[in-house]
């Protein structure tokens, strides 16, 4: 049974930095299908950076330049480094594994994966 377990949310002022890890646990990180979705109260889930095939990476129009995904393939783990942070960055964060289908949309959509994180939360005041 496949189990993500996500870290590292917190509290920061706009213009501050967090990084998100997530350690998967009877699952091997080994290819795509990986990434980390958002979803504020009253909206859909939302595809941050998400490792979507053939070495590409996606990330959301409203992230790009500012957050940056990876992952240690030793470790199981996969990261979101999040830097120059915004009050509209504030939501429960989720990291994603497990395609269903085989393959992913595109853009990838929370639909996609099969595996889920419990969430962490990420709050950033003005």
């Amino acid at each position: 049974q496949v189990q993500l377990v996500e870290s590292g949310g917190g509290s920061v002022q706009a213009g501050g930095s967090l990084r998100l890890s997530c350690a998967a646990y009877g699952y091997t990180y080994g290819g795509d299908c990986l990434g980390w979705f958002r979803q504020a109260p009253g909206k859909e889930r939302e595809g941050v950076a998400i490792y979507s095939g053939g070495g590409s990476t996606h990330y959301a129009d409203s992230v790009k330049g500012r957050f940056t995904i990876s992952r240690d393939n030793a470790k199981n783990t996969m990261y979101l480094q999040m830097n120059s942070l915004k009050p509209e960055d504030t939501a429960m964060y989720y990291c994603a594994a497990v395609c269903r289908y085989g393959g992913l949309s595109s853009p990838p959509r929370a639909a996609d994966f099969g595996a889920w994180g419990q969430g962490t939360q990420v709050t950033v005041s003005s």
